[in-house]
Formats: structure tokens, C-alpha cells, sequence
């Protein structure tokens, strides 16, 4: 399905980043992040990252950061999830036709990985998306796993503007549909509302029609 390398040491610097954040925190996954949920779902969310003791710590996509907080009690809002929360890799929560994966599978410093690295990790994210059935629906969480998603088709940037709640089908029947990162920073700034969160996953919805 996706290719996932769990050793991958593809990027020399956050190869040796994971190995210092292993260090200190040995308790942590501090390895790549693999993608979770259903292998036939009908809908994709890609994130930027795993946050350094979020999904790095767990080991599990927005599990055990601020972030996944507004993610995992909207996807059981609309059905994707059994429940509303996620504790640990090793609860039984379980996605329901969704799956979560990010651009870029290893904690960058600072939350910022470099254009090479988001580039090396693209093909990871190309077989994922080859691996979606027919008129599937891709979520962008901000506009680097947008230009991500665009990148790992093969599409120009320039032809499928990022804008929350916006809908780009694209060539062979997959949608991409734009959503501001659920981040503290968005949610506490107001640039995203739990309203807005929540227009996009029912705009999904409707996309997928019922489970």
C-alpha cells in the first residue's frame, strides 16, 4: 500500500535529529511515523509532520498532541471513527473508510522539514495515493501537504490554489479538498474555528456518501 520504510534513513539530518530526540527521551518512538487506519479507505488525510511529542512520541499520526485533539473528535463526529479521541498506538480506536498519513514521516526540528526532505519523502505519499479506489477524497492539512499531495500526481502547483474548504478534483477521478492544519496556533488564533474544522469533514462526507 504505502511502501513504508520503518528504518528509513533517507535525510542525514533528521536521521541524526530522531537519534538526539531518542536520547532524550527514550521512552519515545522517535522513529517514522507509519500511516493508521482502514488500507481500503475511501478517504485520506495528510499532515505536515508527526510533532515532536505528539505522533513522535506515540508513534501514531496526531496521537498525544494538541492537534489531534480537534482531529480524532471530528473524524467520530462524521463517522470515520469509533472514537473521539486517540490515546496511544495501543488503544483500540479504530478508523472507519479514513486513514491519516503526512507528508513527511520523521519529526523535523522546530516542525519545519526542508524542501529536500518533504521531496524524498514524496514518493511514499505517490504510492499511497495510487493505492486509493476510484473517486476517492484526499484531505490537505495546510498547504505543504497540499503542495505535497499536487507533487506526488505529478500536478503543478500553480493550476490548484490552496484555500480552505476548497474542492480540486484532479486528474483520474481523486479529489483533494483544503483544510487549515487543526495546529494550536490555528485553533487558538481563530484561524480555524471548530466550525470550520468541521465544514470540511462534512463536505467530505457528503463527497463519500455513507460508510
Amino acid at each position: 500500500m504505502s511502501g513504508f520504510e520503518p528504518d528509513c534513513r533517507r535525510c542525514p539530518r533528521l536521521a541524526g535529529f530522531l537519534e538526539q530526540v531518542k536520547q532524550n527521551h527514550p521512552s519515545y518512538h522517535a522513529r517514522p511515523v507509519a500511516p493508521f487506519g482502514d488500507p481500503r479507505a475511501r478517504l485520506l488525510i495528510v499532515g505536515l509532520a508527526p510533532g515532536m511529542h505528539g505522533a513522535n512520541a506515540s508513534g501514531r499520526p496526531f496521537t498525544g498532541d494538541y492537534a489531534g485533539i480537534l482531529l480524532y473528535q471530528t473524524l467520530h463526529r462524521y463517522g470515520f471513527g469509533s472514537h473521539p479521541e486517540s490515546t496511544s498506538a495501543k488503544d483500540d480506536l479504530i478508523l472507519k473508510d479514513c486513514r491519516i498519513t503526512n507528508a513527511v514521516k520523521c519529526l523535523p526540528p522546530q516542525n519545519k522539514p526542508l524542501g529536500s526532505e518533504i521531496r524524498e519523502c514524496n514518493d511514499f505519499l505517490s504510492r499511497e495515493l495510487e493505492g486509493l479506489p476510484d473517486r476517492a477524497v484526499v484531505v490537505a492539512l495546510g498547504i505543504i501537504a497540499h503542495n505535497a499531495v499536487l507533487r506526488a500526481q505529478g500536478l503543478k502547483q500553480s493550476h490548484y490554489r490552496f484555500g480552505h474548504d476548497r474542492l480540486h478534483p484532479l486528474p483520474g477521478g481523486l479529489r483533494l479538498l483544503d483544510s487549515y492544519h487543526c495546529s494550536r496556533y490555528n485553533t487558538q488564533t481563530r484561524r480555524l474555528t471548530r466550525e470550520m474544522f468541521q465544514d470540511v469533514f462534512q463536505h467530505a462526507r457528503a463527497l463519500l456518501g455513507t460508510a
